[in-house]
């Protein structure tokens, strides 16, 4: 079933991104997903939300740092989605 918390082109390329990956860095999702830091930001909430997302705050030396995981909710509903968007299309 397509969930439509993952739906949205953003939040399906934040979750692309961290599928099978540990703690990855907040600038390294804007710059791979190519979002502002606005629009990453909303998306991430809207993922956290739902509880498909985790995040955690800190510091490397004096600088604030974020950094995002999927939770196994959010890996499950990830998986999810994709296998609703391979059947939709034929692609299995």
């Amino acid at each position: 079933m397509i969930d439509p918390v993952i739906h949205p082109l953003p939040r399906l390329s934040i979750c692309a991104l961290l599928t099978g990956a540990d703690w990855v860095e907040f600038k390294v999702v804007r710059d791979s997903t190519e979002l502002s830091d606005s629009m990453l930001s909303k998306h991430s909430r809207a993922l956290e939300d739902a509880g498909y997302l985790e995040i955690s705050k800190g510091a490397v030396g004096r600088r604030p740092r974020t950094w995002f995981r999927l939770t196994d909710q959010g890996k499950a509903a990830y998986a999810g989605h994709v296998a609703a968007l391979r059947r939709m299309t034929g692609d299995q």
